[in-house]
C-alpha cells in the first residue's frame, strides 16, 4: 500500500560500510519527517550488512535487504519496488544529501503535477571539492547525454511507468536511459536553486565506464528501445560522437542521405553500424 507524502529513499550499497552511516544521518536528518530508508545490500563482502542492521535497531523508519550481487540497476529496481513511498529518492551509500533537500523537492512535486523529476545543486567531497557543473536540461540534450545524477525524487508511479532501471546497462549508463524513459513522453524537470547533494570522490568511486564496447552497447540500445525519441531530436540515430549527431543526421537529411534503413531500425538496430 502507498503512503502518501511519505518519501522512500533507496541506500544501494555494495561494500561501502565505512560510508553507508553518514548516508543514512544525512537522510535522517531531513527537515521532512515522514520518511523510510530502504538500505538494498547489493552482495557486499565487507560488514555492511552489519552497519545496516545496527542502523535498523535504532530506527524504525530504517529497513535492511540483502541480494546476491546484481548492480545498481536491480538494487535500485529492488528497493523502490519495496518502498511504501509515494516518492522516490534514491541515493548511493557512500554519498550524501543536505537536510532540506528531500522537503524542499516534496514541495515542488506534490504543487506540480506536471513536474516529473527534482534535483538540485551539487558539490563533490572527498578527494576532491568543488561544484559539480552539470549542464540545463532539455530534452534534445538528454537525448545526447545525462545531466541529472541519480540522487533526484520523482513518483513511484512514474518509476513504474518507466518500467524501472534498465538492468541491461552498466557503469552510470543506466542513469541515463532511465531518465529518458521518464521524460521522453511528458513531465517537466525542476532544479532546485541550492546545494542538496554531495557527491564523494574516493579512490573506489563508481565512475562511468568509457569503454568503447560499452558505450557502444549503450548507444545501439537506447538507439533501439528509444527510436522515436531519438529521432524526433536528433533527426536520426544517436552516434558514436554523441555530441555531433544531430549536426552529421541533419547534413544527411539535407544532401537526401540515410545512414540506416528504416526496417533494419524498426527491428532492432541489431546490424547496425553507429558512427
Amino acid at each position: 500500500m502507498i503512503v502518501q507524502n511519505l518519501v522512500s529513499v533507496v541506500i544501494q550499497c555494495f561494500n561501502h560500510s565505512a560510508y553507508l552511516l553518514e548516508a543514512v544521518n544525512s537522510v535522517l536528518n531531513s527537515t521532512h519527517p515522514l520518511l523510510e530508508i530502504i538500505i538494498i545490500d547489493d552482495g557486499s563482502t565487507d560488514n555492511s550488512g552489519e552497519v545496516a542492521l545496527e542502523l535498523m535497531s535504532r530506527h524504525r523508519n530504517v529497513f535492511y535487504i540483502y541480494q546476491e550481487n546484481q548492480g545498481p540497476a536491480s538494487a535500485r529496481n529492488r528497493g523502490i519496488q519495496e518502498a511504501r513511498g509515494e516518492y522516490v529518492l534514491p541515493l548511493d551509500a557512500d554519498d550524501k544529501i543536505s537536510s532540506q533537500y528531500i522537503e524542499k523537492a516534496l514541495e515542488v512535486l506534490k504543487n506540480n503535477p506536471g513536474i516529473a523529476v527534482v534535483f538540485c545543486k551539487a558539490e563533490y567531497f572527498g578527494l576532491k571539492s568543488g561544484l559539480w557543473k552539470l549542464k540545463e536540461f532539455s530534452l534534445k540534450k538528454l537525448a545526447i547525454d545525462n545531466m541529472i545524477f541519480s540522487c533526484a525524487m520523482f513518483r513511484k508511479e512514474d518509476w513504474k511507468n518507466a518500467g524501472g532501471y534498465s538492468c541491461e546497462l552498466i557503469g552510470g549508463w543506466e542513469d541515463w536511459e532511465f531518465w529518458i524513459s521518464m521524460l521522453k513522453n511528458g513531465g517537466h524537470v525542476h532544479r532546485l536553486e541550492f546545494i542538496g547533494f554531495y557527491y564523494r570522490i574516493h579512490h573506489y568511486s563508481r565512475q562511468r565506464s568509457t569503454t568503447r564496447e560499452i558505450e557502444r552497447h549503450t548507444i545501439n540500445f537506447i538507439n533501439r528501445k528509444h527510436h522515436d525519441f531519438i529521432i524526433t531530436q536528433l533527426k536520426g540515430p544517436l552516434r558514436r560522437k554523441r555530441k555531433h549527431s544531430l549536426s552529421i543526421n541533419t547534413l544527411y537529411n539535407i544532401f537526401g542521405f540515410t545512414m540506416f534503413d528504416r526496417k533494419q531500425w524498426l527491428k532492432g538496430l541489431t546490424q547496425l553500424t553507429v558512427i
